[in-house]
């Protein structure tokens, strides 16, 4: 529970390897408790702004495994049971199932890293790739073409009649393309910006036959719905993890299985297809900055790559992207309407194996807008053309 007593804490940072504890030290024996299953939160908050405020919160044996965002760091917070904080990849090592704690549902805050297990067995029944047409929007298809199960097994389904709940966002001044993903009927919007032909929607083709497995979050899928709800894919598209955004099992095309992944360097193909339509590819950082040049660089590619609607863009070239939000773990999401990150087919230098460029738009106009992030992370996906 929160501290009600004066007590006087001093902050120790221990530095790892692998990731770090932060530890809130006093001068009094570790909290008591009952072996800690995670079940009692002891009244800590699902997020907390700073680590001086988190260590106002007891963290005692019976708080083991509670976890709470931590703004100051961009980052979980685990209790280790102790009077300590962990955070970074040190919560990978601890003894915590995060899966079947209810204090750690849908609705917590998370930026920890994830992991996909891509086993290439389960690639046998793939989706037809038959190419691209430019069927108009009152297009039909079956919700059973795109089915995609949420982190409890139930089964939710896509089609195109819900992804024009994306077409809402849209710049009503522009002038789109059109055109059909041939796999499952979605239709989607296209704009040209300079020499480059983009998706204006995020993707929203589920990717399904390939296991995620890693702490406790388990799913029969890599794609989701932000917080696991159709809805959201409707709007934002799905979350994909970078081996799934790359197709690095194989399930859309074999030349896409280049054993691409978390933990995996590899070297993409040029253009790389990933996930994407035929006809289309992930962009690498080269094409992003192609894109954020022309929209004019820093803040101002900032604001005018954001739709009107949702949040506080410009949209005047009609790349409308919206707010898509981020997710981990596969049941752990969160930033929805306050930035949406995109992933490249470049893996970051120096840590290839574990992090990727991303575009990243965010609510108060950060002018880098490239970064890297960890490739087991939830993020968007936008196609851009192959050129001729």
């Amino acid at each position: 529970m929160k501290n009600t007593f004066a007590k006087k804490f001093t902050v120790c940072a221990l530095a790892g390897v692998l990731g770090f504890a932060l530890i809130a030290c006093d001068d009094s024996s570790s909290a008591g408790g009952d072996g800690g299953s995670g079940g009692n939160r002891g009244g800590i908050p699902d997020t907390v702004e700073t680590f001086m405020e988190l260590s106002d919160y007891d963290c005692g044996k019976s708080q083991k495994c509670v976890a709470t965002y931590l703004t100051e760091y961009h980052n979980m917070a685990v209790c280790d049971g102790d009077n300590g904080w962990v955070i970074g990849t040190l919560i990978e090592k601890m003894d915590c199932d995060f899966s079947s704690s209810s204090d750690k549902s849908s609705d917590s805050k998370s930026n920890d890293p994830a992991e996909v297990t891509d086993d290439s067995s389960d690639s046998k029944g793939n989706p037809s790739s038959a190419g691209t047409s430019t069927k108009s929007s009152n297009s039909n298809t079956s919700g059973n073409d795109a089915k995609s199960s949420s982190s409890a097994g139930k089964e939710v389904s896509s089609s195109s009649e819900e992804m024009k709940s994306a077409w809402d966002y849209l710049n009503p001044d522009i002038n789109y393309g059109e055109f059909t993903d041939e796999r499952d009927g979605q239709v989607y919007k296209t704009i040209q910006i300079g020499e480059q032909i983009w998706m204006a929607q995020n993707l929203n083709y589920a990717y399904t036959g390939i296991k995620f497995n890693f702490s406790g979050g388990k799913s029969d899928s890599t794609s989701w719905c932000y917080k696991n709800d159709l809805d959201n894919c409707g709007i934002y598209g799905r979350l994909y993890t970078w081996s799934a955004a790359m197709d690095s099992a194989g399930l859309v095309s074999d030349a896409n299985k280049i054993g691409c992944g978390f933990g995996v360097p590899c070297i993409p193909n040029n253009p790389h297809r990933g996930i994407c339509p035929v006809g289309w590819h992930l962009p690498d950082t080269t094409e992003l900055t192609v894109l954020l040049n022309y929209a004019g660089g820093g803040i101002v590619a900032q604001n005018v790559l954001k739709s009107k609607s949702g949040w506080n863009g410009t949209d005047d070239l009609g790349f409308s992207l919206l707010p898509a939000g981020t997710g981990v773990y596969s049941y752990l999401f969160d930033h929805l309407k306050q930035y949406t990150e995109i992933w490249s087919v470049t893996e970051a230098d120096g840590d290839h194996d574990e992090r990727a460029w991303i575009l990243k738009i965010d609510y108060s106009d950060l002018q880098r807008s490239l970064f890297n992030n960890k490739k087991s992370y939830h993020l968007s996906v936008r196609c851009l053309k192959d050129s001729d």
